[in-house]
Order: C-alpha cells, then sequence, then structure tokens
C-alpha cells in the first residue's frame, strides 16, 4: 500500500471522481475469467484452473471512514450491489457459488484502510458451505423436510438470551456454539436460499442491523474491531440444496488487549475454545452503543 495515496480515492485515476458505492476488478485475483476452466483431474494431486471472477466493493469514497460510521442508506446500496453483483455472475455458467465477505483490520491481514470488501465467483462450493448443506439435508431427512436453520433461529428467538438486536425481518444474535469471541449471526426470519430472495423490506432490514452490529462492534471496546463477514447463500446450479441465507461476523478481539488467536487446538484439531459465554457476550453487546433490548 503506498504510503501517500490511494487507488480508491477519487482523483487517483484508478475510480471515478465520484461515486457512493462501487465495484472495483481485483488488482491481484485468486480467480480470473481469463484462466482455464475449473476441471480437476483425477489423482492425489490434482490440479486445475481457478476459473472465476474477484471483485472488491468499495464503500465510501471516504478513504478514513471506518464502516461503522455508514449510513443505513450506504449499507443498503451495498446490500443492492452485493444482491446485482450475484444476479449478474448467476448467468456465468463457470460460478457456481457467490461470496461477498469483508476482512477489516491489520489484525486480520488487512494493508489497504480506504473502508471495503469483496466479491469471489468461485467455480466450486466452498468446503464450510457443503458442510453446513450436508447437516442441513440430514436435519431435513430425520425432521420431515425443516430447515435446520429456520429451527435455530426458532431455538434463539424462544431463549432469547442470546439476542443482540431484532427487527420485523431480521435477527442478530449471539449462536450457542459461538466459535470467536462476539461471533454475531444474522438471520431474516423469513426462509430465503439467497441475496435474490430477499425482499425490499428484507434488504432495507438487513441494512440497518449490519449498520447496529458495526456500531456495536466498534463501542464494545472503543476502537475498530479487527473482523471477518462472511455473506453466505446457498449455491446457484443446485436449487434443491437446503439452505437459509444469512451473515456471519467472526471478530477477533477477546477483550480490550487481548486477540483471540486461533492457535493449536483450533487450527490443527478443529475444536473451538469460547473464552466468554455467549449468553454474556450477548449482553455486553447489547449494552454496547446504541442500545438494544429484547
Amino acid at each position: 500500500m503506498p504510503s501517500d495515496w490511494c487507488p480508491f480515492d477519487p482523483g487517483s485515476g484508478h475510480v471515478p471522481d465520484h461515486y457512493d458505492v462501487y465495484l472495483y476488478p481485483n488488482d491481484f485475483p485468486a480467480f480470473s475469467p481469463d484462466t482455464e476452466p475449473f476441471a480437476p483431474n483425477p489423482g492425489i494431486f490434482a490440479e486445475t484452473g481457478a476459473r472465476g471472477v474477484c471483485d472488491v466493493i468499495l464503500y465510501s469514497p471516504e478513504h478514513t471512514l471506518p464502516p461503522s460510521q455508514l449510513s443505513v442508506e450506504n449499507w443498503r446500496k451495498i446490500v443492492d450491489l452485493w444482491t446485482e453483483r450475484t444476479r449478474q455472475l448467476s448467468e456465468n455458467s463457470d460460478i457456481a457459488f457467490v461470496a461477498p465477505f469483508e476482512n477489516c483490520g491489520a489484525a486480520v491481514g488487512v494493508t489497504m484502510p480506504h473502508p471495503h470488501g469483496q466479491i469471489y465467483a468461485l467455480p466450486f462450493i466452498p468446503p464450510n458451505i457443503q458442510k453446513e448443506i450436508a447437516s442441513a439435508r440430514q436435519f431435513a431427512n430425520l425432521n420431515r423436510g425443516e430447515c435446520l436453520f429456520c429451527r435455530l433461529l426458532q431455538g434463539e428467538l424462544k431463549d432469547g438470551s442470546r439476542i443482540v438486536a431484532a427487527d420485523d425481518e431480521f435477527v442478530a444474535f449471539v449462536p450457542y456454539a459461538a466459535r470467536f469471541p462476539a461471533e454475531v449471526m444474522l438471520y431474516p426470519r423469513r426462509h430465503s436460499r439467497t441475496l435474490l430472495d430477499l425482499s425490499v423490506e428484507q434488504r432495507c432490514s438487513i441494512a440497518n442491523l449490519l449498520s447496529i452490529t458495526r456500531r456495536k462492534y466498534d463501542g464494545l471496546y472503543g476502537f475498530v474491531m479487527p473482523l471477518m463477514m462472511a455473506v453466505k447463500q446457498a449455491p446457484l446450479r443446485e436449487p434443491e440444496a437446503p439452505y437459509h441465507f444469512h451473515v456471519q461476523f467472526m471478530p477477533l478481539q477477546r477483550s480490550s488487549t487481548k486477540l483471540k488467536y486461533l492457535a493449536t487446538m483450533e487450527t490443527g484439531f478443529g475444536t473451538f475454545l469460547a473464552d466468554t459465554a455467549p449468553e454474556k457476550m450477548a449482553e455486553n453487546l447489547r449494552r454496547a452503543e446504541p442500545p438494544t433490548s429484547i
């Protein structure tokens, strides 16, 4: 990152001189439409082309504006761009999955301070999504086709102690089996599989809860929270795959002075150790600015 200029700033020559939210092609794409197609060869050391798309979503022209200070209207424009880009990419037969996401903070490895996220359009279904679909399919087979995600949301709403914020369309909660400190999920109350299924009311709602969640994170300890945000939706080419659209926040701060490191038990063995009870963390987040009640 140059010390005296930013390619995402108006006037850089790389972006328009005036924009609110802007789609920018990634300068260093992990997946590209110009590579060989995704067609893994057989064998233990199989190789394949990485055909896909990598976009950058510029949240704002203001270079140092934290995402927590974006207006709800600005978040709505981001959600609309996620949705429109998903629609465009769904017409590309090479793309199997569209993954909007954000990395925020130096602790996550971010070197570009300008507020932005990304969209990866992948030629395969990511492993974690495959596992979630497999679990949802197993649950549906044992429960007369019921959605696992809907059942989880019903349980969280019934218990109530882990709810952080909610409105008529979306619910933000610390999951019962949270792996990261202050992990938060945003679930739609109505069963929706992808961004393309969300109504106007739902897009307005998620923009509002995205704003509330980000403000709470930065209000929790009084500084910009380093985090990862994953916008998770159903695969494009599997209309029967059981899935429920949601947003997952994975913050790395476990206290005002300590980070949550994914050490050997987490990384080597896949066993996550909770630093704070999810009910207590949900209470802390409810009290953080802007305060919410359940």
